[in-house]
């Protein structure tokens, strides 16, 4: 008897295996602290709050008559209280779902989770690069809010991110005196596609920037170490919209930090045995001198 091919041809295909994958792709995202290695680190702190002290200079003056009075200078200075802030990250894994998943999702899990605690002591500093800072000059607990002076601000005045902002941050810290430091740009997206398109840049030092554009955050270009970090601030201005980014010089800010339960995996007794990875952690930041930081805002 002759096969009926028409029908039954094709019946094997339903019997076909599919490959089930095995791991998770993960969402592109930033992995590590881009801005850590800038600051001034304090590792651990102990307590609610850690202070910066900071000092002015002197200057030598005439003695002016013999046996004269002596003429003391006495340098300012001040105490700076950052406050810790507590944060906290847990992510649950329904022991039902493993029997079900080709994959186990526990270690891209954890990835995700150590990955967001990097990324927020990012957000830590940036904010502390360009906002208030307490600050104290006498004994006692009166604090008067210290904020980046207008003189290290570069405003948008419409304008993107061009050769004149780059060339008067780098005249800024000439002008203070800190350009023997390692100095930091902070670049995002928006300001690299206006730094590439411009020929006047692009010009100037092709082969660095060709290493920028590559993605080599370690060549100094402008005198500066570009350091891409995508969360800039936003704000609207004449209707246009206006992002923050900021230039620094080596220990700007100081950072400190407190493990108060380390990332781990944990059996939730409570939650019908939920596997739970988490942790929760203690940041503190603040600038320590108005000196090493230029605001730089530019149109988008």
């Amino acid at each position: 008897m002759p096969q009926d091919l028409a029908t039954n041809g094709n019946m094997i295909t339903a019997a076909f295996k599919r490959q089930f994958h095995d791991t998770f792709e993960v969402k592109c995202q930033q992995m590590t602290s881009a801005l850590q290695g800038g600051v001034e680190d304090r590792g651990a702190i102990s307590g609610a709050s850690f202070t910066i002290n900071d000092m002015g200079s002197v200057e030598m003056q005439a003695s002016g008559d013999r046996f004269g009075d002596t003429t003391w200078s006495v340098p300012d200075a001040g105490s700076r209280l950052c406050v810790m802030q507590d944060f906290d990250l847990f992510v649950p894994i329904e022991p039902r779902d493993g029997p079900k998943l080709s994959a186990d999702p526990t270690s891209k899990y954890m990835q995700l989770c150590l990955a967001a605690e990097q990324r927020q002591r990012d957000r830590m500093i940036y904010k502390a690069l360009g906002g208030s800072i307490q600050r104290k000059t006498a004994d006692g607990e009166t604090y008067v809010a210290t904020t980046l002076p207008s003189a290290q601000k570069i405003a948008a005045s419409a304008s993107p991110m061009n050769k004149a902002k780059l060339a008067r941050a780098r005249k800024l810290f000439r002008k203070n005196q800190c350009d023997n430091l390692n100095l930091y740009m902070l670049y995002n997206s928006d300001m690299l596609e206006q730094i590439l398109v411009d020929k006047e840049l692009t010009q100037w030092d092709k082969q660095t920037i060709q290493a920028i554009q590559d993605g080599d955050v370690e060549k100094k270009w402008g005198g500066f170490i570009w350091v891409p970090y995508e969360d800039f601030a936003e704000f609207t201005d004449a209707n246009a919209t206006v992002k923050t980014g900021y230039a620094f010089a080596q220990g700007a800010v100081h950072f400190g930090r407190n493990s108060i339960s380390n990332f781990d995996i944990a059996t939730r007794a409570d939650k019908k045995n939920v596997r739970q990875i988490g942790g929760i952690t203690s940041y503190g930041a603040g600038r320590g001198n108005e000196q090493k930081v230029v605001q730089i805002d530019f149109v988008v």
